[in-house]
């Protein structure tokens, strides 16, 4: 497989979810093996953050990425829709500190994609194959990775609310189609008895029924409803294949979730960077001497 970039610039404006703020994002095509990088431009000079473990910032409520004292926040639906759509490489410019909410899901974010156009270029795809199970626990909950031919994911939730209740999606196989129809749609979801501490906290400045799932004790306050009936769950395998998306390429494995949410994410990405350092110091050891260690992984592209 190649890697693929836009075809061409497009934009589009929005309101942060979190921050509230009106902000502007260009998604702009990008050389091969240049990954997926967001600038801020509404700095006194341009910022580039990759979206790469590195980066990371923080991971409450939402996957946060930084360089110094510059942000972006909320960056794990515009990933989700690249990962589904299979974007390895863009430019997205960004005047402030969030990408918009649009409306709470990565549908729009998949319209714009789509809208650009796929461009495919020279340089091959990279790819990780897990050859070995990877586990992390935290207490009842805990994400797991094992060998598979493609990414596959099952996912598990368990809220005590009448409408969610255990939820569950298992052996999905993603694909760029079964992306935009099954995943994407759907959108991120609060609770009514959690906003006054997230106002406090100055988390879900810009939310509202236009951009969030909003329930009460007993019901959806959304006019419109649910989009599908296990909406809450597969809104989480969205915000995991955007963290996922940090990894810079493609995983090639089970990943099985409980109760996850984008820290336990974020824990599973960093194990398995760590383990591709690994990997490519081993293939080093083995070019140098001919020896080497059987890794958990396996890299190519």
């Amino acid at each position: 497989m190649r890697q693929r970039t836009i075809a061409e610039k497009i934009s589009c404006t929005g309101v942060g979810l979190h921050t509230g703020k009106p902000v502007q994002v260009t998604l702009h095509p990008a050389r091969a093996g240049s990954g997926i990088v967001f600038v801020r431009t509404d700095t006194a000079h341009p910022i580039e953050i990759p979206a790469t473990p590195a980066s990371l910032a923080r991971t409450h409520l939402a996957t946060t990425l930084g360089r110094g004292d510059v942000q972006v926040d909320t960056v794990e639906h515009l990933l989700a829709a690249f990962y589904g759509l299979g974007i390895d490489n863009a430019r997205v410019e960004i005047d402030g500190p969030e990408l918009p909410g649009m409306d709470g899901s990565a549908a729009s974010f998949a319209f714009l994609i789509r809208s650009a156009g796929g461009f495919e270029q020279a340089a091959a795809r990279r790819a990780i194959r897990v050859r070995r199970p990877l586990e992390i626990r935290d207490g009842d909950r805990w994400i797991r990775v094992e060998p598979c031919r493609t990414l596959k994911i099952s996912y598990e939730i368990d809220f005590d609310h009448p409408l969610i209740r255990r939820q569950q999606l298992r052996d999905y196989v993603l694909s760029a189609e079964r992306f935009e129809r099954e995943i994407a749609p759907a959108r991120t979801f609060g609770f009514v008895a959690d906003v006054q501490a997230l106002w406090r906290a100055g988390r879900a400045r810009g939310a509202s029924l236009d951009n969030t799932l909003v329930l009460d004790r007993t019901r959806v306050l959304n006019r419109s409803g649910l989009r599908f009936a296990d909406e809450f769950v597969r809104h989480k395998v969205l915000d995991l294949l955007g963290d996922l998306a940090l990894l810079g390429a493609r995983l090639e494995g089970h990943v099985r979730v409980k109760r996850g949410g984008h820290a336990l994410h974020q824990r599973l990405v960093s194990e398995l960077s760590g383990a591709v350092v690994a990997e490519r110091a081993d293939t080093a050891l083995r070019a140098a001497t001919g020896a080497g260690v059987q890794m958990p992984l396996a890299v190519s592209g």
